[in-house]
């Protein structure tokens, strides 16, 4: 099954039901602005609750400077940086030994998208998500496949944007991410996953990997 990041979690019990179907990923948002938003207190009761394996990442929003301090506090083993932040503004966060693995969110509004993946720094991963200068992801919109899809030739891509149970098998067909991110739409609320929602979207998964599409 393609590797699958749960963003957006607020709560323990839904990390737990997530890595329980399949999640190998958490992620935390720690950007004040997000109705996701997480403080360190339970960012790290929901850390320590992970089994082995299963890694948290923690998502920043122009907040390149306190992300380090925040990863090593709460125990992230990722940074994901989902704002305006420049290539020389992280990459010596990149090439640093700290043991955190960096992502860098690039928005999908249009060609330029292809030339911003390609300027992120050897070693960071590239998630591709809606753009959104406001809400910065959760946003449940989709992004141009077509977009997403040159760029994944060119690098490995993480995918997201309005991924759900009933579209996210047309949209590794046309993108062929090497990991997908889902947020919005495994939710009842900003926050709340839903678990329903959550176990659709596995089982999807789980049948796309064993070659019955559902």
């Amino acid at each position: 099954m393609i590797p699958v990041k749960i963003c957006g979690i607020t709560r323990p019990e839904d990390a737990a039901l997530a890595v329980e179907l399949g999640a190998g990923l958490i992620g935390l948002l720690f950007w004040p602005e997000s109705p996701r938003v997480v403080d360190r207190i339970r960012a790290r009761e929901i850390v320590s609750s992970l089994p082995a394996g299963v890694d948290a990442v923690g998502v920043f929003v122009n907040q390149t400077e306190q992300a380090v301090e925040i990863a090593q506090h709460v125990g992230l083993r990722a940074i994901q940086l989902h704002g305006d932040e420049q290539p020389a503004s992280y990459r010596a966060l990149v090439s640093t030994q700290n043991g955190l693995s960096v992502i860098k969110a690039v928005a999908v509004r249009d060609e330029s998208a292809v030339r911003r993946a390609r300027e992120v720094p050897d070693g960071a991963k590239v998630l591709l998500d809606a753009h959104d200068a406001v809400k910065r992801g959760g946003t449940g919109r989709t992004i141009d496949w077509s977009l997403a899809s040159a760029i994944a030739r060119q690098r490995p891509v993480i995918l997201s944007g309005g991924l759900n149970a009933g579209n996210v098998i047309e949209a590794i067909d046309a993108v062929h991410p090497v990991a997908i991110d889902v947020s919005s739409g495994v939710e009842s609320s900003p926050g709340i996953k839903d678990p329903d929602k959550l176990r659709s979207l596995f089982d999807v998964l789980r049948h796309l990997a064993s070659g019955v599409r559902q």
